[in-house]
């Protein structure tokens, strides 16, 4: 078996000492042939700040050692680790779920948002909700060696582009401890190590979820040390990490504007950025009344906290459905920030406040939505280039011309029509489950599954051929 198809085996190997040599693995986690890159310093006589520093380092170190074992791994030992850690959250659930009880407790006393607590807790159905996208990760083909390109060349060179992990994954997020199984998940699978640092918001649960990730892994075989958090080292660790050049390969953060802008403005390792998400729906002249309603209301409603929900509606001026869409929305408790033509629309009974400037540009991620009357299509269009973050943009229409001109002008991470906006999820989208959802254009953009944690190499094969 070629080397490129070595990770496509089907057959699940047992954890056993056979097994163990097979993926170059020992019980230490180490061959015999390479030394222990990641062995702590003494931090005997450093300051402070030199302790975080080597701290982390060798947290790094580990993981690269991790990613390298990963990245000869097949496909049927990473599904064997996926499996596990869905098995053993569900198992061990009555202790994230004390460990989660403890975070929100705190969130509250400390006044946390509505919307923020939202995405700090877990129930028994998210969790079961995550163990599910951990199986389901785990049918999923693995990108690592699937070929991208290839040809022989007339000199007889045999090319291959490759899928190859991206190596030693570094994130930054907050008080999302979905997240932690998220990303531990997608770097299993496509044969990365991870260094998690998810914040003091959920720390009792993000210590509860690594522990059970890093125990299931062991159990079968797999490095431990592919999965590290280094919340213990607080925010001097997130600003190492960022500062990690040549040690961390990528970094992804996910929050809100204010933590994704500090890491990008201050990080010298690369960054993928996964933008705040100022979501726009275009209600069109001949969208249809109830599917306008039920998609506004899903859009708006089913979880305001999380980047995919709506936060500004666009109505044309002659749109039949505004009236129900309007009244449907306050009736579900929606705060309308509407513009003054708007406003002089309003079913009556429905209240609104004018809407301001700045309500154009917000990401509310909570129950409040803008409004605004526009002519036309351009004006809509012209409205979203304003606005945009470049997440995600939706149009409800029965006009097939200004559908395919939406999809055509709007430059958006994901474009829908006719359906929630919602959907823009990488479990929805069936990747399995997301890393984050990238709003910029290189490399990854949208939703980030499995092949979004890959780069990729040349494989060069020839018969003794020189360049004249």
């Amino acid at each position: 078996m070629s080397a490129v198809n070595a990770h496509t085996e089907t057959a699940a190997p047992e954890p056993t000492e056979e097994a163990t040599t097979e993926t170059g693995l020992t019980e230490t986690g180490l061959t015999e042939t390479e030394p222990a890159e990641a062995a702590a310093a003494d931090p005997a006589g450093l300051t402070a700040a030199e302790e975080v520093e080597t701290g982390v380092h060798a947290a790094a170190d580990r993981a690269r050692i991790a990613a390298r074992r990963l990245a000869r791994a097949n496909r049927a030992w990473k599904d064997l680790g996926l499996q596990e850690i869905s098995r053993n959250v569900v198992a061990k659930r009555d202790l994230v779920l004390a460990a989660n009880a403890k975070d929100v407790a705190a969130g509250k006393k400390k006044g946390t948002s509505e919307a923020m607590l939202d995405r700090l807790t877990l129930t028994p159905e998210r969790i079961d909700a995550l163990a599910a996208a951990l199986e389901m990760l785990a049918g999923l083909p693995d990108p690592v060696g699937s070929v991208a390109r290839g040809q022989t060349l007339p000199n007889g060179l045999r090319l291959r582009q490759v899928h190859v992990p991206l190596g030693v994954v570094a994130a930054i997020y907050e008080a999302r401890p979905n997240v932690t199984l998220d990303i531990a998940g997608l770097a299993l699978k496509s044969g990365n190590a991870v260094l998690l640092r998810g914040g003091s918001a959920a720390e009792n649960t993000n210590a509860v979820l690594v522990d059970i990730i890093r125990d299931s892994l062991d159990a079968v075989g797999l490095p431990a040390d592919a999965v590290q958090s280094v919340d213990a080292y607080g925010r001097a660790g997130a600003n190492v990490l960022m500062k990690a050049r040549g040690k961390v390969d990528v970094l992804i953060p996910r929050g809100g504007r204010d933590l994704i802008q500090t890491v990008v403005a201050n990080a010298a390792v690369p960054v993928i950025e996964t933008g705040e998400g100022n979501v726009h729906i275009y209600l069109d002249q001949s969208a249809p009344v109830e599917m306008a309603v039920d998609i506004l209301l899903n859009a708006k409603t089913q979880r305001p906290s999380v980047c995919n929900t709506v936060e500004t509606l666009l109505v044309h001026r002659d749109a039949a459905a505004a009236g129900d869409v309007l009244a449907a929305l306050a009736a579900a408790g929606v705060r309308l920030h509407a513009d003054e033509r708007v406003r002089a629309i309003l079913p009556a009974g429905v209240q609104a406040q004018p809407a301001l400037d700045e309500d154009w540009g917000r990401e509310y991620m909570d129950l409040d939505l803008a409004v605004a009357m526009v002519d036309d299509l351009d004006q809509a269009l012209a409205h979203i280039r304003r606005w945009t973050t470049g997440h995600t943009e939706a149009i409800i229409t029965n006009d097939l011309a200004n559908a395919d001109r939406f999809i055509a002008e709007i430059d958006s991470a994901a474009v829908i029509v006719n359906a929630s906006t919602r959907f823009t999820d990488g479990g929805e989208l069936g990747l399995g489950a997301e890393v984050g959802i990238s709003t910029q254009k290189m490399h990854a953009r949208g939703p980030m599954g499995l092949k979004e944690l890959t780069t990729t190499k040349w494989i060069v094969q020839g018969d003794g051929q020189i360049r004249i």
